[in-house]
């Protein structure tokens, strides 16, 4: 067990845990030992790679199961790759601590370097301290044009948060979609098929490029619409910039403002009128976190 533990990069705790999980076949007696072979080296291998996939030690204990009774693995793994596999034509790149600083005014940030960080946009490279690994150059990119146009840095950062997490809602949703409408019929078997596995995989390649390809085309819509109205409201000559904290008015029928002061009298009219507006929004902000819950459950 020691020398399969050197040669696999596993411990011998973990070993033994694989063994008691049913993950790892029992080793061939011979006397006194106990030994492993090359099926042994390949298995652990095979349950290191699906954990760094994301699966679950249970899911795993399925998935070799059905490796072991003949149905296959080639489908399931091809379908793990092509999901694993990359979503986009853009390719990371490096870049410098000088060339960085360079980029954004010259001077070193060190909280927005610490914030890029944290979101992933730069990655700290083992052991060279002065450069960074850039994922997405072109948000990179975006950020230095955001910059340069006068937008501080804490705000582009902040706008990214933001916006990671809308985006995120917008894949979980297409995600859940295209599972209760597509996948479904694929995955109903734990684990799948071969078959179903390949066939899914197969689907996952076609359809990959629709979510970015709707999202551009919603992005793009919404962008002209608002930018009209923007524009409209800034040309005017007679409106001027609202500020979110500035009281708005909004018009209704004289027959509710009659049956509020009726209610509650002329001078808590407005008081009446926002308090049941606020209560209203709270009440469907329920509404939609408890059907939100009942569906996932």
């Amino acid at each position: 067990m020691e020398d399969l533990a050197h040669h696999s990069g596993a411990t011998v705790r973990t070993i033994r845990a694989y063994q008691d999980r049913g993950l790892l076949p029992r080793p061939e007696r011979r006397g006194r030992s106990n030994v492993y072979g090359d099926a042994h080296l390949a298995r652990l291998r095979q349950i290191a790679d699906l954990l760094d996939r994301g699966y679950t030690l249970a899911s795993i204990k399925e998935l070799l199961e059905a490796w072991d009774t003949g149905r296959g693995l080639g489908g399931v793994l091809g379908l793990v790759a092509e999901v694993d596999g990359p979503w986009t034509d853009e390719e990371a790149d490096r870049i410098s601590r000088a060339e960085l600083d360079a980029r954004f005014g010259g001077e070193p940030d060190e909280d927005a370097i610490r914030d890029a960080m944290e979101l992933g946009v730069l990655v700290p490279i083992q052991d060279r301290e002065e450069e960074f690994l850039v994922p997405s150059p072109q948000e990179l990119a975006v950020a230095a044009e955001l910059y340069a146009a006068g937008v501080p840095l804490s705000a582009i950062t902040g706008h990214l948060r933001e916006l990671r997490g809308q985006v995120e809602h917008i894949a979980s949703r297409f995600l859940e979609f295209t599972t209760e409408h597509v996948f479904a019929r694929y995955l109903e078997h734990r684990p799948p098929t071969d078959a179903d596995a390949a066939a899914a995989a197969t689907m996952v390649r076609r359809l990959r490029p629709l979510a970015q390809q709707t999202v551009d085309a919603e992005l793009a819509r919404a962008m002209r619409t608002f930018a009209h109205r923007h524009l409209q409201h800034h040309l005017s000559a007679d409106s001027l910039p609202l500020r979110e904290d500035e009281p708005r008015q909004v018009t209704l029928p004289p027959e509710t403002i009659e049956a509020v002061e009726r209610l509650v009298g002329r001078e808590n009219v407005s008081a009446f009128v926002a308090a049941a507006a606020e209560r209203e929004v709270q009440a469907r902000t329920l509404d939609a976190l408890a059907a939100s819950q009942s569906n996932q459950a």
